[in-house]
Parts: structure tokens; C-alpha cells; sequence
């Protein structure tokens, strides 16, 4: 957990946000969140701090003792020793260290040791290569790539508590504006938390290198404000499936290998190897943000995966133009 804070210390680094901009932990949104930019700030000012003594020291010395015209060409006086100045940097880096590691550990407890109150969401979320499976255990849905949460009031808290699964090798999980990162580990379950206070959309991904498309392994955390999660969970509920419109489309889904790889609730189709798509026209991105989630662009995701997320495992149907229009058409009625 302490990769938690040192994430934070080398927070630099930048990423899209709000789907727009730039996102970075000092626009903390939330409880966790808020807590690392507090250590944070405190750390780089007790740097700072050392930094500008430190400098201020080395100038004031090189202007001080500089050589002058006229002094005699041989060594100064030397002092061997000083008591009071051994003293200062013996205690006062102590003191330094003593009070960071004291700050570290509360700040870490308060991070880990949070006890979910009784309207806190649980969410399932395992890493695959390379998207996210997002499994609401109590409400029965299943989705991919994005987590829908809803938004926190601090009179009716309503914290998010996240079980962090990895399908098959070592993911990361980590939106910069919410929580600090935390690993995810096959055969291990690990265990965090976020609470938006603000409705909107906050990106992050996977922080740890996990193969080939591991910088297109996106998340979006899309915070719903009060009362929207719940429609949003009713939505999520149906099976939004027309087959009769799109017939020769479901046909041709059934008739391939798509059948063998995802779930359609409401269908015989109970695929596991790669996303739900119950709901798939109801998210903003195709795999795992490697493209906005327009018709053209699955179009183009149907014809050749490879193209937009180069080593996927989705393979190329070797479908038509005619199969893919039709397969495409019963795609987009998956709302």
C-alpha cells in the first residue's frame, strides 16, 4: 500500500481528463484522494523547505569565500569540528523523518483501515489483457471498461468499495482524481475504496505493464449524481435485445465465434472470455478506450480489431461487408 504514496510523490505525470483536459492527483475528488494530496503537499513542502536552505547556504558560502584580489595564495584557516552545527543535522533530520513517518502511517490507515457504512456500493472489478470486467454482485450486472458509481453527500455517505481481481497476469488500478493506485494480482484479492463528491466522468488506467495494449487499458469511473445510479441500474437490469429488427445481424453473431467469447443476457449466448455486451451501446468507449463508441468505429472494430487495438485477442471474423453491416445493425440495438 505505501506504492499508494509513492504514486502520489511522482504525480507529474499526466493523463486525460473529465474526457477533456488534463487530470492530475492535485484535482483531488474525494475522501482517498484528498487524503494523498494532503501528504503530498505536506512532503514537498518540508523539501522545499530543505531545498531552499540548503541553496541559500551554498550562495551564501561561494559569495563569502570567494577569493578575493589580494589574499595571499594559500590555504585558510581550517575548522575541524563544530558541535552545534553536528547537532543540527543529527536532530533535525531525525525530527524530519520522525514526523513524515508518523503522517505516513495515519494517513495510510485512514486510507485502508475505512469501514464501509451500510449504503456503501460493492463492485467486483477483474483485469483481463486488456480491459476491465466490472461485476455489481448485489444488483446483478455485469459491464466492461466502465465503473458507473454514484456521487457521495457527505450528510448521506455513499462510498464505492472495490474487490480487485486479476483474470490473468498483474494489472494496476488506478484513477489519479479518486484513489491512489493499487495493484491486482491473480489468485489474490485486493481490496479499496473511492467516494466521489462530484458528479462527472474521471479517467484513469492500468499503472502496471501488463503486455502489448497495456497503454490502452483505460478505465472511466463515471460518477452519477443523486438518483441517477439507480436508473442507471434499471437499465443495466433489461434485456435491451430486438431480435426480431435484426435478425440476419443475430444470426450471423450466433453463427461465429462471437457467441463463444460474450454474454448477451437474454440470449443463449454466455460467453466469458471477453465482455459483456448486454448494454454495449450504453458505454462511451470500444475496447477499453481504444475508441469512441460510434457505429463507425465499430464498424471498423467488427472488420479489423486489429487495427485499433493491435494485439488483441479478438480475432478477424473474415465477415462480408454485407455480414458486417448486419452484424452491426443488432450491435447497435444492445442499449
Amino acid at each position: 500500500m505505501l506504492t499508494l504514496f509513492a504514486v502520489a510523490l511522482s504525480a507529474s505525470c499526466v493523463f486525460a481528463d473529465d474526457a477533456s483536459g488534463v487530470t492530475n492527483i492535485f484535482k483531488p475528488n474525494g475522501a482517498p484522494a484528498h487524503a494523498i494530496v494532503d501528504y503530498t503537499m505536506l512532503v514537498l513542502a518540508v523539501c522545499a523547505v530543505i531545498f531552499v536552505i540548503v541553496v541559500a547556504l551554498l550562495v551564501y558560502t561561494v559569495v563569502r569565500f570567494r577569493q578575493r584580489r589580494g589574499d595571499k595564495d594559500h590555504e585558510p584557516p581550517q575548522v575541524y569540528g563544530s558541535n552545534q552545527i553536528e547537532l543540527a543535522w543529527t536532530v533535525i533530520p531525525i525530527l524530519i523523518v520522525f514526523v513524515l513517518t508518523l503522517v505516513t502511517a495515519r494517513s495510510i490507515a485512514e486510507v485502508q483501515n475505512a469501514a464501509p457504512p451500510s449504503k456503501a456500493l460493492n463492485v467486483t472489478v477483474v483485469g483481463h489483457q486488456w480491459w476491465w470486467e466490472i461485476r455489481y454482485p448485489d444488483q446483478g450486472v455485469v459491464t466492461a471498461n466502465e465503473l458507473h458509481v454514484p456521487v457521495s453527500d457527505p450528510d448521506h455517505r455513499t462510498p464505492t468499495f472495490l474487490k480487485l481481481e486479476s483474470a490473468d497476469v498483474a494489472h494496476s488500478f488506478w484513477v489519479p482524481q479518486l484513489a491512489g493506485k493499487t495493484d491486482v494480482i491473480p489468485n489474490r484479492d485486493n481490496l479499496m475504496w473511492i467516494e466521489p463528491t462530484t458528479p462527472g466522468t474521471f479517467l484513469g488506467n492500468c499503472a502496471e505493464y501488463c503486455g502489448t495494449q497495456h497503454a490502452r487499458m483505460l478505465i472511466r469511473v463515471i460518477v452519477h449524481p443523486t438518483g441517477e445510479f439507480e436508473k442507471w441500474v434499471t437499465s443495466q437490469q433489461s434485456n435491451a435485445v430486438n431480435e426480431i429488427q435484426v435478425k440476419a445481424g443475430h444470426d450471423i453473431f450466433f453463427s461465429t465465434s462471437c457467441v463463444n467469447c460474450h454474454t448477451i443476457n437474454g440470449t443463449e449466448s454466455r460467453g466469458k472470455f471477453g465482455p459483456d455486451l448486454t448494454h454495449l451501446m450504453s458505454r462511451e468507449t470500444l475496447g477499453s478506450g481504444a475508441a469512441p463508441n460510434t457505429p463507425e468505429k465499430l464498424r471498423a472494430w467488427v472488420r479489423d480489431p486489429q487495427s485499433l487495438k493491435q494485439g488483441c485477442y479478438m480475432p478477424d471474423m473474415q465477415l462480408t461487408d454485407e455480414q458486417e453491416d448486419e452484424l452491426v445493425r443488432y450491435l447497435l440495438t444492445l442499449n
